[in-house]
């Protein structure tokens, strides 16, 4: 079986259809936000395989978990104190209504991953309360279909391997109307490679010894009306995109972490199995490509 796919208009996350994205910096701290709010709840899973991760409510995208669907996904700077970056957004989103209604006022469901930003020079001397809930948001408020690139939100403070890391983002189209996009803040603990690099087996190392110091921490999302279930296997498929662009990945010292959405706004026409094959396949493709993105 051959399957076409080519770029989305915008070659962004936000081409998949129903998905808004945002970003907040704090040029002071040298850190940032990024938040992914559907315009409606999505099936979402995730696959960490980094050594050191920071997540929050992973465990609740668990397919044995109660709860179905979310309502936004979280990526920030700022290590364990960047988890905060979610409590801005679930206030956010609770005051728009958005959320379970389980009580006086709706409770969304807002996964969240982070990466360490907290050696880059920035000023991190913020007392007993972080910028991040404030991030969060910031993040929010300015969700558009317009997806800034580079140095901005949860990439604004990353580095990867030597050089400047940061945010990027494509999509792929298949003919019969498959839609798949990605977003990464990549802060590897590895360089981006180059085809020269994976030919003669060069191992750059220019991070070793900042324990926890990485984490590249990424979103696949789809059209497909898919399942926590099929979106688990669809993160796991798409985690190999790093794999191909980063090396070394998912060290002790990264916390790399990808969720996988599912919009719902196409029918699975098909086996399963077989569409999964193809659709992780494009995952892991736009993810590699995003990472390429990111470093400009």
């Amino acid at each position: 079986m051959q399957v076409k796919a080519n770029a989305g208009k915008a070659d962004t996350i936000a081409d998949v259809g129903g998905l808004k994205v945002g970003h907040a910096v704090d040029e002071v701290v040298r850190t940032g936000t990024t938040v992914i709010i559907p315009d409606a709840p999505v099936a979402m899973g995730v696959d960490v395989r980094g050594g050191g991760p920071g997540t929050r409510d992973t465990e609740a995208l668990d397919p044995t978990c109660l709860v179905e669907r979310v309502h936004g996904l979280v990526l920030s700077g700022g290590s364990v104190f960047g988890l905060a970056a979610a409590d801005g957004v679930t206030a956010a989103l609770s005051e728009k209504g958005i959320g379970l209604p389980l009580g006086p006022r709706a409770v969304p469901v807002v996964p969240s991953a982070i990466l360490f930003d907290l050696m880059n020079g920035g000023d991190k001397n913020w007392g007993e309360i972080s910028p991040y809930a404030d991030l969060g948001r910031r993040a929010v408020a300015e969700i558009s279909l317009d997806v800034p690139q580079g140095r901005v939100g949860a990439g604004f403070g990353a580095r990867a391997g030597a050089v400047p890391g940061g945010v990027g983002s494509a999509s792929l189209e298949t003919d019969d109307g498959i839609r798949i996009g990605a977003i990464v803040a990549v802060n590897s603990f590895g360089s981006v490679i180059s085809k020269k690099e994976t030919e003669h087996g060069v191992v750059d190392l220019p991070k070793l010894g900042l324990v926890g110091a990485n984490t590249t921490i990424a979103a696949v999302a789809t059209n497909l009306d898919f399942d926590k279930a099929a979106c688990k296997r669809l993160a796991m498929m798409a985690q190999d995109g790093l794999a191909r662009s980063i090396r070394p990945i998912h060290t002790p010292y990264d916390g790399d972490t990808v969720f996988a959405l599912a919009t719902g706004a196409k029918p699975v026409d098909g086996e399963m199995a077989a569409i999964m094959a193809v659709v992780g396949t494009l995952a892991a493709d736009c993810l590699a490509r995003a990472v390429e993105k990111a470093l400009g």
